[in-house]
């Protein structure tokens, strides 16, 4: 009976794992996915609604939904980090996005947080739509208020709160 016990918590923790390891089989990102999906875009920004977030909390996020897209279309999304992007690489980042959407590619683009970077809005403003990102406990309305004020308020299709215990959509 023990043995049998023991399968069971071995096959349970694997499943836990594997869910763990495998996010866009999770239902909260497959929904975040559809409710992007309905609004017509090919390039997206995921933006921090501002600071306290582990810098690399849009780069994940866009990884996650490309994976999730690709499941859902069958087809490529690309990603593009431009939580570093310079001055001096404004320019080129802008036209590689340019190149990507006009050849029919989808691009998800992680932003950084609009307060620190001087290039952000530049680069967010050339997107089609953007997702207001919050990661619940870490950052502030104020800030929320601020990002969306300096993107505009049409180039906003939504946002997503995240928890940072479990790093998974709740909403749009």
């Amino acid at each position: 009976m023990s043995n049998a016990l023991e399968k069971a918590g071995q096959s349970a923790n694997t499943q836990i794992e594997r869910r763990v390891n495998e996010p866009w089989q999770d239902a909260e990102w497959q929904r975040l996915w559809l409710a992007v999906e309905r609004h017509k875009w090919r390039s997206l920004g995921l933006v921090p609604a501002g600071a306290g977030a582990p810098e690399d909390l849009t780069l994940l996020i866009a990884m996650t939904l490309s994976r999730t897209g690709m499941v859902h279309i069958g087809t490529p999304l690309q990603v593009a980090d431009a939580t570093n992007v310079s001055l001096s690489q404004l320019t080129a980042f802008c036209d590689e996005v340019r190149r990507c959407t006009d050849t029919g590619q989808r691009l998800l683009v992680a932003l950084p947080p609009m307060g620190g970077n001087a290039v952000a809005a530049s680069i967010g403003q050339t997107l089609d739509a953007t997702v207001l990102c919050v990661l619940t406990g870490k950052m502030n309305s104020g800030d929320a208020k601020q990002t969306i004020k300096i993107l505009g308020r049409s180039r906003f299709i939504g946002s997503a709160i995240f928890h940072p215990h479990s790093f998974s959509p709740s909403a749009m």
